[in-house]
């Protein structure tokens, strides 16, 4: 894939997630997405079109409201270049084939749901729940134009997997895993398994080392407790970033060591 296209998908992504942050905001409060315009928190004035241009604007304003100089976080900033490189690394992983749109919609929810984990601990069926229908008509395009018929089996069986492990992992051990993060596996379980075992096994496993990892990190400072609930989704969407971009290359990678 060329640098231009990858700066395409970027500036794409930097778009998406100018929107991603209206997401964020509004999807746990149950508020419409669309309506109404974006406004101050501080003293409700409309945002202009031209005080929404993603990153360059927050600069311009110098992360102030332009009417009352209310400070404007820096995460909106954040999440627009962060959305900006998930599209070009997913666009120089995928390249331009009719499956780069359902690898770059996970991206772009997967942000979403990450940031929305971490602010309530919870992953709205608002979100998750319409991702399965959008992931098998998204991976259907492939499938019927380049009859890669394999590689959507693949994906189903790949979603019925991760889901059925975490369904387990959630009921044998109550309060472990929520069932926001056991209806998210199967999401990501279509787009692994779409892609093969060796990333699926790879992303799945790196969800779990990470979440560990971080889990234990907080309770070896005392920012955290054996019971303390933890959002485990962005641990689990970054597991999956990770196996899509070199998964397969990590999985062939330790096959190798096996039979060395």
């Amino acid at each position: 894939m060329t640098a231009y296209v990858m700066s395409a998908l970027a500036l794409l992504g930097l778009l998406i997630g100018s929107f991603l942050n209206v997401v964020v905001h509004r999807v746990p409060r149950g508020e419409s997405v669309v309506r109404p315009a974006s406004r101050c928190p501080g003293c409700g004035s409309r945002i202009r079109a031209r005080d929404n241009v993603p990153v360059v604007s927050w600069l311009l304003l110098r992360g102030r409201c332009r009417d009352c100089g209310t400070g404007i976080s820096v995460r909106y900033p954040a999440v627009e270049l962060l959305a900006a490189a998930v599209f070009a690394l997913l666009g120089w992983r995928v390249g331009l084939t009719w499956q780069l749109p359902a690898f770059l919609y996970l991206g772009a929810v997967g942000v979403a749901l990450a940031l929305i984990d971490l602010d309530i601990k919870r992953l709205p069926n608002a979100l998750v729940l319409p991702s399965y229908p959008v992931a098998l008509v998204l991976l259907a395009l492939p499938a019927v134009v380049d009859g890669r018929w394999d590689a959507y089996v693949r994906a189903l069986a790949g979603g019925a997997v991760l889901f059925g492990g975490f369904y387990l992992l959630a009921v044998a051990k109550p309060g472990g895993m929520g069932f926001g993060d056991v209806k998210l596996s199967g999401v990501i379980g279509l787009y692994l398994g779409w892609l093969g075992w060796g990333p699926l096994a790879v992303g799945a496993f790196l969800g779990f080392l990470l979440g560990g990892a971080w889990g234990l990190a907080l309770i070896a400072v005392g920012r955290a407790g054996r019971r303390t609930a933890l959002p485990y989704g962005p641990f689990l969407l970054t597991g999956a970033l990770i196996g899509v971009l070199c998964g397969a290359g990590l999985a062939d990678a330790y096959a190798g060591l096996l039979t060395a």
